[in-house]
């Protein structure tokens, strides 16, 4: 079995065009991110165990330095709070509490978890400059979550064909939710036009990030991936070094990276993504050759 937490960066908000009384315009946020990332089950003790130890002993010694008290849902990650101090310290006593180090030690460990457990990302970046006007919030959140949809079970089919994948999503919205839930009961009965999603088990469970360690690293890589298309630069830092956990099919590894899907098909941003990922590689030969 294998768990496949999920998460979003960019507003849900379909208009990148914001049209002002006065008739002029001003750019909104011009794209949403939906990223996934993958741990088999065997793994999640481990993973877990690692993160929460550490938040833990950080959480201990500000109980002794500042006598202040925390539980480990106080202790979650966003990357919005490790970016902006002003938010951090609104949001995250904890976060706000820790010393630049301690912040950069603990980002830096979820991370490594991609390596460690052998972890897999999918991310679906949506371009809302090119979307036509009856895309609304809603429809496009399904679109997104259908994309990555098709990815998951492409990579359960050609490389776990024996096992089956559970989607663990941060519980943000009850109305959106059940649009999603109810999208999703279609498609495992129907399949869509791509696909018949065969390796896809139960509804997607909604889970508070609070306590969802692989729903912070969600966060965390969405972000890097929001970052890297926001202002077409693959070489962002976090992003460069997430680029090898993306999932890429051995039937096409010289073409693309297959975890990695930009849409809708017309964005300017599908050529950025392949001349940059073709670029990357040159510097990297050898390095997709598939992932296990």
């Amino acid at each position: 079995m294998y768990l496949f937490y999920i998460d979003e960066s960019g507003s849900r908000d379909p208009e990148a065009i914001q049209r002002n009384q006065d008739g002029t315009k001003a750019d909104k946020d011009p794209l949403y991110v939906l990223t996934a990332v993958s741990l088999f089950e065997w793994k999640w003790r481990d993973f877990d165990k690692s993160i929460a130890s550490e938040k833990l002993s950080l959480s201990a010694r500000l109980y002794r330095d500042h006598s202040l008290k925390l539980d480990l849902a106080d202790c979650e990650i966003k990357s919005t709070w490790l970016r902006h101090p002003k938010l951090r310290q609104a949001q995250s006593r904890f976060l706000h509490e820790l010393v630049d180090a301690e912040r950069t030690h603990l980002q830096e460990l979820f991370y490594k978890q991609l390596q460690l457990r052998n972890m897999q990302i999918f991310s679906v970046v949506i371009d809302k400059r090119k979307l036509l006007s009856h895309m609304d919030h809603d429809k496009m959140h399904k679109k997104a979550y259908e994309l990555l949809l098709e990815r998951i079970e492409s990579f359960l089919r050609e490389y776990h064909p024996k096992h089956q994948g559970i989607l663990v999503i941060d519980d943000t919205d009850k109305t959106i939710n059940r649009s999603l839930s109810m999208k999703h009961a279609y498609w495992q009965r129907e399949g869509n036009q791509q696909m018949r999603f065969s390796h896809i088990v139960e509804y997607p469970f909604f889970s508070d990030s609070k306590l969802s360690n692989g729903i912070q690293l969600a966060d965390l890589c969405g972000y890097n991936v929001y970052r890297a298309f926001t202002r077409k630069n693959f070489s962002y830092q976090f992003f460069y070094q997430m680029l090898p956990y993306f999932y890429t099919s051995l039937k096409t590894p010289e073409q693309k990276l297959d975890g990695l899907k930009v849409w809708p098909d017309d964005s300017e941003l599908v050529q950025f993504a392949s001349e940059s990922f073709i670029a990357y590689k040159t510097k990297m030969p050898g390095l997709f050759s598939g992932h296990s």
